[in-house]
């Protein structure tokens, strides 16, 4: 059995399990991190069983024995720390539904990590940083990130921009100069709008940094395709990681930039706070 199936095997083979080994499957899945630090006599001890009704249920999941399920396990947790299991069933506990949640955050956030390429980010830095005008376009969810990503370099005393209305995108886009940057954010890499705008910024001669799904449209037609694949299930209790996988990305641009512009900007940053602290409450 490789690693990665190991708590879909034991999701898989709940029905068939004794009643008592269920109970460790039970805890076994909503407790992952807990029991790979536990002794046999801990877990039996929490899932209120028998040592050898653990011993059982390892053997009845494919593995020879309690030592051998805790290595799949943990082998399992560090290729995927969500380990798949993230599906939110409205018979979840509020407990069982929040570490749902931020597990398919934190497993897209690596995977996404994983997947980004050095060199593309690289480029995206410097384009960002020679230009004298960056917008954001993006709709729907993605038109939060857009306006957040422009405060963001708005604050690295970047010239920016965000629009999420396709009118201001096109009017805006052929206003651009040569070396202006557009970002287009997009889940799907197939909003038709904004392959529109991409094209005028594109004859506009402007450079056009995707954040959108490897092989999309919006990816294959950026000058810079920084590929964000997270996949999303859209039932009603699932998650939008992607966004906040995109709100990650446009946060390492960020850091890239101030990073270039060096101490000037970090004293710039400074004078920055001082002048916001009177718009704070004591």
């Amino acid at each position: 059995m490789k690693p990665a199936e190991l708590t879909q095997t034991i999701s898989d083979t709940l029905t068939d399990l004794r009643k008592s080994e269920r109970k460790v499957a039970d805890f076994v899945l909503n407790n992952l991190m807990q029991v790979i630090r536990m002794r046999i006599v801990d877990l039996a001890q929490e899932a209120n069983v028998s040592e050898p009704t653990v011993v059982r249920f390892c053997r009845a999941v494919g593995c020879q024995g309690f030592q051998d399920f805790k290595l799949a396990l943990a082998q399992q947790l560090a290729s995927s720390p969500s380990y798949g299991q993230i599906a939110v069933t409205d018979t979840d506990s509020t407990r069982e539904y929040t570490h749902k949640v931020f597990d398919s955050t934190v497993d897209t956030l690596l995977k996404v990590r994983e997947s980004l390429v050095m060199e593309r980010l690289d480029a995206a830095v410097a384009a960002i940083c020679a230009a004298q005008k960056v917008e954001f376009y993006g709709f729907g969810a993605s038109a939060a990130v857009a306006f957040d990503a422009q405060h963001k370099f708005f604050r690295l005393q970047i010239t920016s921009a965000a629009y999420s209305d396709p009118h201001l995108q096109n009017m805006s886009a052929t206003s651009l100069q040569a070396g202006d940057v557009v970002m287009a954010i997009s889940q799907s890499g197939r909003t038709q709008a904004l392959l529109d705008s991409m094209d005028l910024v594109k004859k506009a001669g402007a450079i056009v940094i995707a954040l959108a799904p490897s092989g999309s449209p919006i990816a294959l037609s950026a000058s810079i395709a920084i590929e964000v694949d997270a996949k999303e299930d859209f039932q009603i209790y699932t998650p939008l990681s992607s966004r906040i996988a995109h709100l990650a990305v446009i946060d390492v641009l960020a850091v890239g930039v101030a990073q270039k512009k060096g101490p000037q900007l970090q004293e710039h940053l400074h004078q920055l706070q001082e002048g916001l602290s009177s718009l704070r409450s004591n």
